[in-house]
């Protein structure tokens, strides 16, 4: 990998990876990742707004609030508190 690409994902960060079908569908999500960190978000918030992505996009993001992207996001997101909620 040369500098320049270093020095982009630095600032940038690398293409994230939530386990949804498409890049586009990762970058919904990691919107709302990067969103959950900036406000605080609970894992019952952060669920919430997986579960508002995949409803009211169900073709593009249907996969949103499979257990595979649920658990990137929750362990991502560093939290400690119950997953099935």
């Amino acid at each position: 990998m040369d500098q320049l690409t270093r020095d982009i994902q630095e600032v940038f960060g690398s293409n994230p990876d939530y386990a949804m079908y498409t890049q586009f569908g990762n970058d919904a999500v990691d919107a709302i990742v990067r969103s959950a960190k900036v406000l605080n978000l609970t894992w019952p918030q952060v669920y919430a707004e997986l579960r508002s992505l995949a409803e009211r996009f169900p073709e593009d993001f249907g996969e949103a609030t499979d257990t595979a992207v649920r658990e990137v996001v929750y362990d991502k997101l560093g939290f400690d508190t119950p997953f099935y909620i």
